[in-house]
């Protein structure tokens, strides 16, 4: 019997051994990292894009702050509060959608829009009027289905003039971004899926979309891609899902300030702790940034036991308010782009 106490209770000693250790690496880890400066950025002028589960989260945080991001952009995206709150549906018919696992009307996702404007937890969507929006999906994407990504379409088109809701369909692309420097084959669904279609370019056709009239991109990106304390943004908050570090681009003429924010809101299986900076330095946002003065930022998340794969919260993970201001992931991101308007 002491025998096996012994034992367990050297187990129990060594895992809160692990657990001191862990919390003084994140202590360190904090405590090393630069802080996010303020740069007297456009604070009201806010784009957003995504990629799959970040594709919702660039409508969840467009919905929520629809008074200051005016433009959205859906790659292979999911609709506003399609899961509603169930991860079953969220992996089923939010994604691939068939007789048994339909997705909802688009006139439910609106009455939750209502329901939740009229409770102040997000920006009344009068202000979608003013905005843009862009929406892609390969044609041979099997992960999101192209049906999911038109109910999308057809959401936003209830509240913007059709003209300002573009959806492009992307040949031959498999579940990815797509960008000519791309580092895989074009119907490739594979990590850390970043695909090359010819000279398909996404992020310059959502950029000009959103934004209007480019410059022609960089030839390099020769702003600084800097890492910052992401923690100071998320810290009291619990299962908030986020990585201790996130990522920004500055272009050098941004470092003055009156520049535009973008925020590219990666996919599941994208943060930089399953694939490092990858997403950051090749998704194709930085050379565009570079000559038209925008700052990108670049929020990550992390994985745990309910989220394995890294995902934005769009089923409800972080808990009941995940698709509105109140949502933890939200107010994270928002407070970073306060931070980059202040000074």
């Amino acid at each position: 019997m002491n025998e096996w106490v012994c034992h367990v209770y050297g187990w129990r000693l060594r895992f809160v051994v692990l657990l001191a250790c862990c919390g003084v690496h994140a202590g360190a880890l904090a405590e090393s990292l630069p802080r996010l400066p303020g740069l007297g950025a456009q604070g009201d002028t806010v784009t957003v894009s995504g990629l799959s589960a970040g594709g919702a989260m660039a409508t969840q945080f467009h919905l929520a702050h629809s008074a200051t991001v005016r433009g959205a952009a859906i790659i292979a995206g999911i609709p506003y509060y399609c899961a509603r709150h169930s991860a079953l549906r969220a992996t089923t018919a939010c994604m691939s959608p068939n007789m048994l696992a339909r997705l909802p009307p688009v006139m439910t996702l609106v009455a939750e829009v209502d329901k939740q404007a009229a409770a102040h937890a997000i920006d009344t969507p009068a202000h979608l009027a003013d905005s843009r929006v862009w929406l892609g999906v390969g044609s041979r994407d099997e992960v999101v289905k192209a049906e999911v990504v038109e109910l999308a379409a057809g959401f936003y088109r209830h509240w913007l003039p059709a003209a300002a809701v573009r959806f492009e369909t992307i040949p031959e692309a498999g579940h990815a971004m797509v960008t000519p420097d791309g580092g895989h084959a074009c119907a490739e669904t594979r990590t850390p899926f970043i695909n090359q279609c010819g000279s398909f370019d996404t992020p310059g056709r959502l950029l000009a979309w959103l934004l209007g009239e480019l410059k022609p991109k960089a030839e390099q990106a020769n702003g600084e891609l800097r890492v910052f304390d992401q923690g100071e943004f998320t810290r009291g908050e619990r299962s908030v899902g986020m990585g201790d570090k996130g990522w920004v681009y500055l272009p050098r003429s941004c470092l003055g300030g009156g520049c535009r924010v973008h925020v590219a809101f990666h996919g599941c299986q994208q943060n930089d702790e399953a694939i490092d900076d990858a997403y950051v330095r090749t998704a194709g946002y930085n050379a565009w940034a570079e000559s038209n003065r925008l700052i990108v930022l670049y929020p990550q998340t992390r994985r745990s036991l309910t989220n394995p794969g890294a995902c934005w919260d769009w089923w409800g993970y972080t808990g009941p308010d995940y698709h509105t201001r109140n949502a933890p992931q939200i107010r994270a991101v928002q407070a970073m782009i306060e931070r980059l308007a202040g000074k």
